[in-house]
């Protein structure tokens, strides 16, 4: 991700498992490992591309899989590692800080994965072509990459519209409202957060501003992206649900080989 992501991020970590604790990962890691299963099921070696809290890898990690987490974001990698201690999980989980773009460890993996819209966070043509480099970078002959991503055919049906989520704890209670731009030109939704962050106790209010910029792909596109990394596409559905991308699609899974 680029430098500004990176200070997005820095600023949304705090925040971000709290807003997202209603979010199924158990039933998506179930999903991801069942696409394993199907597209590379000898699969024991996994790196993850945007690892974000590390929720997904944990998990995964928890099926048997040897899992390598890289995340851009140092506030975020610190929870990841910090919710692997309180697991009292140190084998088959590790973590590297690393922009997905450019990172290189020098080893390579039955499968690479990206997940919660990550490569979507790739919002330019060279980002996106970088990330693909990556993740054919890591993967042995044979392995497979496995992303979802904004879905191109459903934003321009369904446009992106106003959100608001509130969230809470026993500390802080969280709104965040989410303001789409939608920049057709550049196939980019710009997202403009505005996070309102109550203290129960104090009942002091701080805020946060930021602007997520996020790049909607079509099947042509990843095609091409894919043939130039040296990758090929094997299969799209939509994710969790199976179904073929349809124009009211927003978030499709693919699975590509190397």
């Amino acid at each position: 991700m680029a430098d500004a992501s990176t200070l997005t991020f820095s600023a949304y970590a705090r925040y971000y498992d709290l807003l997202y604790r209603d979010k199924d990962y158990a039933a998506e890691a179930d999903y991801v490992h069942s696409l394993i299963q199907r597209f590379a099921p000898g699969a024991r070696a996994l790196l993850e591309l945007g690892c974000g809290t590390g929720k997904h890898a944990r998990l995964l990690a928890g099926r048997g899989y040897r899992v390598h987490g890289v995340e851009v974001s140092a506030d975020m990698l610190a929870r990841a590692r910090e919710q692997q201690a309180e697991d009292g999980r140190d084998g088959g989980l590790t973590f590297t800080q690393g922009d997905i773009r450019a990172v290189r460890l020098g080893e390579t993996f039955d499968v690479v994965i990206s997940l919660f819209h990550v490569f979507s966070y790739m919002s330019t043509n060279d980002d996106l072509a970088a990330a693909f480099a990556t993740a054919r970078a890591h993967l042995r002959p044979g392995g497979i990459l496995i992303f979802d991503c904004w879905y191109g055919p459903a934003v321009l049906t369904e446009r992106p519209a106003v959100r608001v989520k509130r969230m809470e704890d026993e500390t802080i209670e969280v709104t965040r409202l989410a303001e789409p731009r939608l920049r057709a030109q550049d196939n980019v939704v710009d997202v403009n957060y505005h996070v309102l962050i109550r203290n129960k106790q104090t009942q002091a209010v701080s805020e946060v501003k930021e602007a997520h910029h996020m790049r909607y792909l079509f099947i042509p596109e990843i095609e091409l992206l894919a043939k130039a990394a040296g990758l090929t596409v094997l299969h799209s559905e939509e994710w969790l649900t199976a179904r073929s991308p349809g124009v009211d699609t927003w978030g499709v899974s693919f699975v590509l080989q190397g």
